[in-house]
């Protein structure tokens, strides 16, 4: 009988970035993967489309029933012959229960690997500008759980109090008043700094500073809300000048990307780098329509016309041979558009100041001979004034829709649920501003206190339209400008 495999991997603190190549690999390879509440949504994104994600969160970090359910969930599936993949947040072992799901494995004969995973005690810390060791200030550190055990029993404090390092408490924030108490009960210096770190390496990270002897006070003040770690040390005052994940460009903003899926995920890094939470609801759907081009009819044209990254990827993804386009006048709109035909080793001719089709078929003519054959290589939604231009210029404009733009209804629900907590929601074209109303149902309401973002004039329009704000406007017309403009904005 085929037992499967489960890998019990640690997926890192909260930054997709931190998550290692091991790991981004067992869930590459996973048919079933069991996640957590803490880990990145977006690494999911690397399973197969067809593994089965099942979530197995818990707020109660102790533990308890759930954690019996996810033990034998890891059995059956395993036992399925499935790769099984345990997502957890954190590293595995570092008060993760990691242990206690390996030993019911093991019950089972089932093979198993542990993939470590970058603990919340290090990194969280190091987000916030706190280094849990510094020369001269602390050369060791201590990390303990902040939960009381089954059996009501506690740390010996009377030892701990007594240790020079820094000390990390992970999961302590609902008996930060037992922690600090006990330590200076047992002897330590009440001055001593304190900093509690929430929702550590997200763009929701937010630290708390005291002292051991007013820091209770001061957390209930704050309203402090775990995922939390408690790290207390002469360390803690070296945040003001190590702070540094904080002054990104984007930090502390939640912003909604609603393009097509395939490309989301570019945008979303972007975000990521610069600080910010991207949450991903593809609100359109780019498919190919150059399959069945019979592409020996490209000789007949003297120049192709590209206004999108899209249209690019659709033509040459299925060109037979590149030699087709011999000497054909090619030209583009946008940089974005140019980067993605220097992928395929083509320069453009020409490429407009603006990003308009109009100024596009102007160049054209310069380019070309009366009478001429010109392609316009667009999208089935794109305006374009074929007829016009080839009157205007004197040559004979074509369209051809190499991709369909389909836009995509989501339930209500799914919508309100993604805009939970977000601050920006961005629109890179019309589509995806409709498909946004649609899904609400015209119900704006429940988008109250949301900013809006648009890439251009075009989509801008459209918003209004909607009856949706433009609080935000692209002067570059990419993805990129749009957050380049939320940062200005912001």
């Amino acid at each position: 009988m085929d037992r499967g495999k489960v890998y019990i991997v640690g997926a890192g603190p909260g930054d997709m970035e931190l998550l290692t190549l091991k790991a981004k690999r067992c869930v590459e390879e996973a048919d079933c993967i069991v996640y957590d509440r803490l880990i990145n949504k977006r690494i999911l994104k690397f399973a197969k489309p067809d593994a089965e994600l099942i979530y197995l969160g818990k707020l109660n970090t102790e533990g308890g029933v759930i954690q019996d359910e996810i033990n034998q969930t890891l059995v059956r599936e395993a036992l399925k012959g499935k790769v099984v993949t345990r997502l957890k947040g954190g590293d595995p072992f570092v008060f993760g229960r990691g242990g206690e799901e390996i030993q019911e494995i093991l019950k089972e004969g089932i093979p198993f690997e542990v993939v470590p995973g970058i603990t919340s005690s290090i990194s969280v810390p190091a987000y916030s500008g706190i280094p849990v060791t510094h020369r001269g200030i602390s050369r060791s550190f201590h990390v303990f759980t902040g939960h009381t055990m089954e059996d009501g029993g506690w740390h010996n404090f009377d030892a701990i109090a007594k240790l020079q390092g820094t000390l990390v408490f992970l999961m302590g924030v609902k008996n930060l008043s037992l922690i600090s108490g006990d330590l200076m009960k047992y002897g330590k210096d009440p001055e001593t700094p304190v900093g509690i770190i929430e929702k550590g390496s997200t763009s929701k990270q937010r630290v708390i500073r005291g002292k051991l002897s007013d820091i209770v006070e001061i957390a209930a003040k704050e309203d402090v809300k775990p995922p939390a770690i408690i790290i207390i040390g002469g360390v803690v005052d070296l945040r003001e000048e190590f702070n540094w994940f904080e002054k990104k460009e984007l930090f502390g903003k939640k912003i909604l990307v609603t393009r097509d899926e395939k490309q989301a995920e570019a945008m979303s890094s972007i975000i990521e780098k610069k600080g910010g939470e991207a949450v991903e609801l593809p609100l359109i759907q780019i498919e190919d329509q150059m399959k069945d081009f019979d592409y020996s009819e490209i000789k007949k044209y003297k120049c192709l016309l590209f206004n999108s990254q899209n249209g690019v990827r659709s033509f040459f993804k299925y060109i037979p041979d590149m030699r087709l386009i011999g000497d054909i006048k090619i030209g583009v709109v946008g940089v974005k558009t140019k980067e993605e035909l220097s992928k395929v080793k083509i320069v453009p001719d020409f490429m407009p100041g603006e990003y308009t089709g109009e100024l596009l078929a102007k160049e054209a003519s310069e380019h070309t001979e009366k009478g001429d054959n010109i392609l316009f290589v667009t999208s089935d939604i794109s305006p374009s004034n074929s007829q016009e231009w080839s009157v205007k210029y004197d040559r004979n404009f074509e369209k051809i829709a190499a991709y369909k733009t389909i836009k995509v209804k989501k339930d209500k629900n799914e919508v309100l649920e993604a805009l939970k907590g977000v601050d920006i929601v961005t629109f890179l074209s019309s589509s995806t501003a409709e498909a946004f109303v649609e899904s609400l149902e015209g119900d704006l309401s429940k988008a109250e206190g949301v900013k809006f973002a648009s890439i251009g004039p075009v989509t801008s329009d459209t918003m209004k339209k909607l009856g949706l704000s433009v609080d935000i406007e692209a002067k570059s017309f990419t993805a990129e400008g749009i957050l380049k403009a939320i940062e200005e904005a912001m």
